[in-house]
């Protein structure tokens, strides 16, 4: 299937769903695209897809911030309504059952490097440029930023980047840990749609409950974390996934997993 929206496209194959970026030239995450996001996550999880990549068509840019020209009519309640819509819509995106991998290029900023946290996995390539530049405007980051970012490189980290502005090159994102993978000008999206492959290749039933155990896991003291980690494990046990896995690894085969 393959379907283009206004700013967005849509192309899924193969069980992997491509999402691309495609409101030029910097990808400004305005309304108008952040709507149409909403409705892309939509298809993408009512479909059968087992892994994501999203991406940008946009040579500068992976996704350069929000739009800044709708701040100066923002009041408390509509900045409010604001950051709360884009922060459902993220939300959304993160907790689908197919995991989501973004592929990291040019300018990522602001609501851009947001969105990106929302994701899964996050590849980037060397010469991205990644920050959170919001308190140079006189605001903090307000679709997640403060809180993801925090999660993936520790409070002071997160207070070093958040604080100053300062943005981070993709080798420097890397070391921080912001992202998993730091590659080449030119290859986040190989790189990144390689990985959703393997990842489609595996159980879907396996791969959506160990998301789950993971992502909810870190918030729960370990004893329940790891509680929760039984819980999933036994939700696979009997089903057609796993005897399939079995037999397949028994047999030296592919396994031909159905998601039941």
């Amino acid at each position: 299937m393959d379907k283009q929206w206004q700013f967005i496209g849509l192309d899924i194959a193969d069980m992997i769903g491509v999402i691309t970026l495609d409101h030029q030239p910097l990808n400004v995450l305005s309304d108008a695209v952040l709507e149409e996001l909403d409705k892309v996550i939509d298809e993408i999880q009512a479909s059968d897809v087992r892994a994501v990549v999203l991406r940008s068509a946009s040579d500068k840019a992976f996704a350069a911030g929000a739009d800044i020209s709708q701040f100066p009519q923002l009041t408390k309640m509509s900045g409010i309504e604001l950051v709360e819509k884009g922060k459902r819509i993220f939300d959304k995106l993160t907790e689908g059952k197919a995991p989501v991998i973004c592929a990291i290029h040019g300018l990522t900023l602001g609501a851009g490097l947001e969105l990106a946290l929302a994701c899964d996995i996050r590849i980037a390539e060397e010469q991205a440029k990644l920050g959170l530049p919001e308190t140079g405007l006189g605001i903090l980051p307000g679709y997640g930023g403060t809180q993801r970012l925090s999660r993936l490189v520790g409070p002071g980290k997160a207070k070093e980047i958040v604080l100053s502005g300062i943005w981070l090159s993709g080798r420097e994102a890397y070391e921080a840990k912001l992202v998993e993978r730091v590659v080449p000008v030119g290859q986040a999206f190989k790189e990144a749609h390689e990985l959703a492959e393997k990842i489609a290749s595996k159980g879907p039933l396996a791969v959506a409950l160990a998301k789950v155990a993971i992502d909810e896991g870190l918030d729960l003291p370990l004893p329940e974390a790891q509680s929760l980690e039984t819980r999933m494990f036994a939700k696979l046990i009997g089903t057609s996934d796993m005897a399939e896995g079995v037999q397949a690894f028994s047999e030296k085969r592919k396994p031909d997993f159905t998601g039941n």
